[in-house]
């Protein structure tokens, strides 16, 4: 794209990854769940073997995945941060596009923190859902504790032990000290700089090829998962999931619907001639299910708005590399739901460590396959908000249907920044990227 980005301190490519089997680990949540069904409707008395055997498979591969996260987010952080400031260096087209970006990330952040909660208000989990799937799910209750207040919160974000932290789960502490470690690496000289950055982008790339493994196991060990849940809460288990699904795509489609809002009140484009530009990338991104499949269509879009070719052909590698709308409103959604599942209380300090999380996280993951961006970003939020991860191995199975809104509101806000920022463009008069 620039110099910039192909600067040495920036992170190496990506590993080979292993292929996450999305629609045989589906297949398994359904098997699992109709066969849960089946024993505890047919076979009431097999359970309790069966059981013996399908939930420490189960739990093995769960303690693997959470043993990946903290070391994966690490890493990613430090990579995505060092690439983020490199880029910043590549002009003003550049720090603009950034700030954008930020800015947009800071408000799909705040989105779910009213509008999931409102759903969930206007549509209630089934009853008895909630409770018979918390109850199925073994080993996965909430560390109960007083609610810190803001002093106390202000005091545990600045630890004293860094390894400490991340040993015991403090991921907010653990990933502001990233941060800033990652932030003082690009101001070292550059023989030192680069070590650091072939470092943490060869754990990186190690940690990913780890979870590939792990998650090439998922069809078995959401087979258990859910055989396990679906016997013990029966068909609560699949409303449960259903209306996970529902409630997650309903705040993503409210990310979806900024984009043209957006594109018509800040860019200034027509509203339903950027609708009829932009459906090419959206049909192209939801058969595919990625953004960067889709760069050719959007440069197609922002062609046929009119929109400078220097800014797209800037702008849109741009957004595709660092750039992820939902990421923030979607996992955060994941969060909240979870923590409604399960009666967590989500105080004020809580919901601002959701809300810091989820920005960093974004930037640090929006290069990884959905599966693992599911388990890379919503883990580090579920648990500096003290809301449990264990019902995540269940949730990934369904993934790959709010993902179809992930991909067509990225793509969406991709054109629509773009846009914008070629207008800002032209009012400054900047010159052309470099």
């Amino acid at each position: 794209m620039n110099q910039a980005i192909n600067d040495p301190s920036s992170p190496s490519p990506l590993p080979p990854i292993a292929q996450v089997p999305a629609l045989w680990t589906f297949a398994a949540l359904t098997a699992g769940l109709l066969g849960g069904l089946a024993l505890a409707f047919v076979a009431p008395h097999a359970l309790p073997a069966v059981l013996g055997v399908v939930e420490p498979v189960g739990d093995l591969w769960l303690r693997a995945l959470k043993a990946t996260i903290v070391p994966l987010v690490a890493a990613l952080l430090f990579t995505g941060i060092v690439q983020t400031v490199a880029t910043a260096q590549a002009g003003a087209m550049a720090r603009r596009s950034l700030g954008a970006f930020l800015a947009f990330l800071a408000f799909s952040a705040a989105m779910p923190m009213v509008v999931t909660p409102a759903l969930l208000a206007l549509l209630p989990i089934p009853g008895g859902s909630g409770s018979a799937l918390r109850t199925s799910l073994a080993g996965s209750a909430p560390v109960t504790g007083a609610v810190p207040g803001i002093g106390e919160f202000l005091r545990s974000i600045v630890p004293t032990n860094v390894i400490d932290a991340a040993a015991n789960d403090r991921m907010l502490p653990m990933i502001l000290f990233m941060a800033v470690f990652a932030l003082a690496s690009t101001r070292i000289a550059r023989p030192q700089r680069e070590m650091l950055a072939t470092f943490f982008a060869g754990l990186a790339s190690a940690m990913l090829v780890v979870i590939g493994w792990v998650l090439a196991l998922a069809p078995l060990g959401v087979f258990a998962l859910s055989l396990s849940v679906a016997a013990k809460s029966g068909t609560s288990a699949i409303g449960a999931l259903a209306h996970y699904v529902v409630i997650v795509v309903l705040t993503g489609s409210v990310v979806f619907l900024a984009g043209y809002a957006i594109a018509a009140l800040i860019a200034r484009k027509p509203l339903m001639g950027f609708a009829r530009a932009v459906l090419p990338a959206q049909t192209l991104g939801l058969s595919t299910q990625s953004s960067l499949a889709s760069l050719p269509a959007m440069l197609g879009a922002c062609r046929t708005l009119g929109l400078r070719e220097t800014t797209a052909e800037f702008v849109l590698p741009l957004a595709v590399a660092l750039f992820r709308a939902t990421s923030p409103a979607m996992n955060l959604a994941v969060v909240i739901y979870v923590a409604h599942w399960y009666g967590v209380p989500l105080a004020p300090a809580l919901i601002v460590s959701g809300w810091a999380m989820a920005i960093l996280v974004s930037l640090s993951s929006v290069s990884l396959p959905g599966t693992i961006s599911f388990i890379a970003s919503v883990g580090p939020i579920a648990i500096a908000m003290g809301v449990p991860v264990e019902p995540l191995a269940l949730l990934v199975a369904v993934e790959v249907l709010p993902d179809l809104m992930r991909t067509l509101g990225n793509v969406t806000m991709d054109v629509a920044i773009t846009a914008v920022i070629d207008r800002a463009v032209g009012t400054a008069g900047d010159e052309e990227p470099r």
